[in-house]
């Protein structure tokens, strides 16, 4: 009797331990955030993806002709859409990557890009992309956020 109880005790001991952690798990899974209905095919790359409470967006461009201000408007507003359908906001936005076709660019990105993130913008890096972007954008940024 007391071998099964000791048995018993740290059977539920065990499970006390892994379903906690199993549950952690789940909410930890991989989450693919299609705007739309999921692709047929395997897409290249995933748009936006979630790990947990961080949400990664690739890279956006502007194929279409234009300057940069209208490039970076265009982007910008592409990044806000994906961010809304996971569950976030501009706001939300930790990391920001910018990469510029010309660095001549720069100061009329920055025209645009000021005050989109609100009053606290998150961190940034900008690099001119040595070859341009691919698609003939003129900017291409990707961002990491929180849901």
């Amino acid at each position: 009797m007391n071998r099964k109880r000791r048995a018993f005790l740290t059977t539920a001991a065990a499970a006390a331990v892994v379903a906690p952690r199993a549950k952690a798990e789940a909410k930890q899974a991989k989450k693919v955030h299609y705007r739309g209905e999921k692709p047929k095919d395997t897409p290249l790359f995933s748009g936006a993806v979630s790990y947990g409470n961080l949400l990664f967006i690739a890279g956006k461009g502007a194929h279409f002709a234009g300057d940069i201000a209208a490039h970076t408007k265009h982007v910008l507003d592409e990044i806000e859409k994906e961010l809304v359908n996971a569950g976030a906001s501009m706001e939300k936005v930790l990391k920001c990557n910018v990469y510029l076709n010309d660095l001549k660019d720069y100061k009329a990105m920055n025209e645009v890009f000021r005050g989109r993130f609100g009053p606290n913008p998150p961190v940034r890096t900008t690099i001119a992309a040595a070859g341009g972007i691919p698609g003939d954008s003129l900017v291409e940024i990707d961002v990491i956020a929180f849901i």
